[in-house]
């Protein structure tokens, strides 16, 4: 997904302008409409999760809530479900007696809207407009291709007079509180960030990591099982967080290996990104010690393959379901460096010459590497190659960075 080009600006009203920043700087999903229903703001976490991010919004902004713009507004946004003429009729006569004002009333209203639901003003009844209230508007959000249907309420807005200045119609998820909080609770904020970039799969060139725990099987057989879970459950938090405080991207889990990208779209260059892919091999070899030593199980007992590769034509996207969210990636280079993780016996860590021929020489130094030096090995002359790596990779060229990651 991209990015927000800016803000829409603050309304004109202080006291909708207020509520605007107010609601945005606190990360709501929030419309504002004024004291004759016409859209004045929508928040920017609203309108990143509706996909209406290019450098001029869809938004009807001053145009009534149920106007020709606004439904055409709501039914072309990427997360909207674009609702039938009879859903919006049902809406609208939800709705529509809290706009009703003023003699002229029913006649303003249906200059405002849309011409297919004019017929049912005459139908309406006024009604004041509360301080608060569940919403009468139902619309459902799309998420990862699955329906869900936010809760929301509408909270009036009066200037300094006590006169009504708008509403604020306020949005959540449909889960309570506490489900989002926990949720939410580790999660690092900056890699939520990266995860929403790739919420759109797409073509996106990255570093790729990929590491095992070597001896895994025999390790949980001779540890009790409660040892071995607070061993993984320690392991797999700090990897992430490993992963993370490099600027990469966590990927799948599978048992107790690691994937990471590190894609170059996040970084200032692909040479950055290159950089920080090895740094987080270092960072997880170090890292597994000190888990090892709080687990109470012998550094000489637990090692790590490391496979780094390039990938210039990653296919990278998010998946979400009922029950996970997770980044993957598709692509002969992710093939690639799974081969080359199961080369890297020993605890080595092996990258490849496409990898490191991305780093610069400031990047390169920084590492402490001479690129200019660097000597490769094709994955098939290696001794710890097996028969599928000699079939599928047998020309990948590496590199032994593993004297160099102390």
């Amino acid at each position: 997904m991209e990015p927000l080009a800016e803000t829409l600006p603050l309304p004109d009203a202080p006291e909708l302008a207020a509520c605007a920043s107010t609601l945005n700087n606190a990360g709501y999903w929030a419309y504002l409409l004024d004291a004759d229903w016409r859209i004045v703001f929508a928040t920017d976490e609203l309108r990143l999760s509706l996909g209406d991010t290019g450098a001029t919004t869809s938004a009807p902004i001053g145009k009534h809530w149920f106007s020709v713009d606004a439904l055409s507004h709501f039914a072309s946004v990427q997360a909207a479900v674009a609702l039938s003429i009879d859903a919006w009729r049902e809406n609208f006569i939800a709705s529509g007696p809290y706009m009703l004002a003023g003699p002229d009333g029913r006649e303003s209203l249906r200059r405002d809207i849309d011409p297919a639901l004019s017929d049912l003003v005459d139908q309406l009844h006024p009604r004041d407009r509360p301080q608060i209230m569940p919403s009468p508007f139902s619309a459902a959000m799309m998420f990862g291709g699955a329906r869900s249907i936010p809760s929301s309420i509408w909270l009036r807005i009066d200037d300094d007079r006590g006169q009504i200045a708008g509403t604020a119609i306020i949005l959540k998820p449909a889960a309570g509180m506490s489900e989002l909080a926990a949720a939410a609770a580790t999660a690092d904020l900056a890699h939520l960030e990266r995860m929403r970039l790739v919420q759109r799969p797409d073509r996106r060139p990255a570093a790729i990591l990929i590491a095992d725990l070597e001896a895994s099987s025999p390790l949980a057989r001779r540890l009790s099982t409660a040892q071995y879970f607070a061993f993984g459950r320690r392991w797999v938090r700090v990897a992430d967080e490993c992963v993370i405080d490099e600027g990469g991207i966590v990927g799948r889990h599978a048992g107790d290996g690691v994937v990471a990208f590190f894609l170059a779209q996040t970084y200032v260059s692909e040479s950055a990104a290159a950089k920080s892919c090895i740094a987080a091999a270092r960072a997880l070899r170090q890292a597994l010690t000190e888990v090892a030593v709080r687990s109470e199980i012998p550094a000489a007992d637990v090692s790590l393959r490391f496979g780094l590769n390039w990938g210039a034509t990653l296919y990278v996207g998010r998946i979400l379901t009922g029950g996970r969210s997770e980044v993957t990636a598709l692509g002969d280079e992710v093939n690639e460096t799974a081969r080359i993780e199961a080369c890297a016996i020993g605890g080595r860590i092996l990258a490849s010459k496409a990898l490191i021929e991305r780093l610069d020489q400031a990047d390169a130094q920084a590492l402490g590497l001479n690129t200019g030096r660097a000597s490769y090995t094709p994955l098939a002359d290696l001794r710890t190659a097996d028969d599928k790596t000699r079939r599928d990779a047998p020309a990948i060229a590496v590199c032994d960075l593993t004297n160099s990651a102390s």
